[in-house]
């Protein structure tokens, strides 16, 4: 009998640029996709590449991670799960106490190494932060949101290791962006003299040292291409293509590099 129906390998495997950057203009074409992700391919890249990094499969990156105002980040839910099946876990306990603007969530984190940190967060702190009776989960939701916060900020000082600089969605989702003057000024009202973006993104790639800062020329070039269009000014396919084409080589050969450079202490 054959074991097709009982066979789980993945059908998604993704292992160059080239293949991330298809998969994320098909996927952001998908009904199936958060409404965050839908015909934001960019934004796909991102998560999908950070989650490689922390051990998630594409599609459990673009369920669990969120680019919120430009940063990357992994709801609460998602965070624990990933500190606990790091292996480096001992326990993650929870609980809440105290009343009225004392009322306050607490998470103890501990490490098997015997490390223990404990993160708090009370009605009094978020009444100073300006969020207690903001509009959303902080008026619907008030013990969940302390509970995250609490929770964000044991594990990733606990965990910092496993959750490599991300933050919780949901303090995310409370960062105010930051404004954006508009404004045109006189100066900016001239007619600006075209831009050679294949020599401008080649100097940028020439001076990358690894594939995160190739990966944020990446994310620059699509902001490029959507401003321009915007300004009435479209940027040609050929040159698109071109300097798209820079970036998929120059991330390969950094790859590749980092694929042969000899492992601390293994002989070369």
């Amino acid at each position: 009998m054959s074991n097709a129906l009982t066979t789980h390998a993945l059908v998604l495997q993704i292992s160059t640029f080239n293949e991330l950057f298809t998969f994320s203009k098909m996927a952001a074409n998908s009904d199936l996709m958060p409404k965050d992700y839908k015909g934001k391919p960019e934004n796909i890249m991102i998560a999908v590449q950070m989650g490689s990094e922390l051990g998630l499969a594409p599609m459990q990156a673009i369920q669990n991670i969120a680019v919120i105002n430009g940063r990357p980040s992994v709801w609460g839910d998602a965070m624990l799960a990933l500190v606990r099946g790091s292996g480096k876990c001992a326990s993650v306990k929870e609980y809440f106490e105290g009343e009225g603007d004392n009322l306050r969530a607490v998470c103890v984190a501990k490490r098997i190494d015997g490390d223990e940190v404990t993160g708090d967060f009370s009605i009094a702190d978020a009444k100073r932060a300006n969020l207690f009776g903001k509009q959303g989960p902080w008026q619907q939701y008030t013990r969940r949101m302390l509970q995250m916060r609490a929770r964000g900020f044991a594990l990733r000082d606990a965990f910092p290791d496993v959750l490599r600089g991300l933050i919780s969605g949901e303090e995310a989702q409370d960062i105010p962006a930051e404004p954006v003057d508009v404004t045109p000024k006189p100066s900016q009202q001239r007619v600006a003299p075209p831009v050679d973006h294949i020599a401008l993104f080649r100097t940028r790639l020439e001076k990358c040292p690894d594939v995160a800062c190739v990966d944020s020329q990446w994310s620059l070039w699509q902001t490029t291409i959507a401003r321009a269009q915007e300004a009435g000014r479209p940027i040609s396919e050929e040159v698109q293509e071109a300097v798209q084409d820079m970036i998929a080589d120059c991330r390969e050969e950094l790859d590749k590099k980092a694929a042969e450079a000899p492992v601390d202490g293994v002989p070369a």
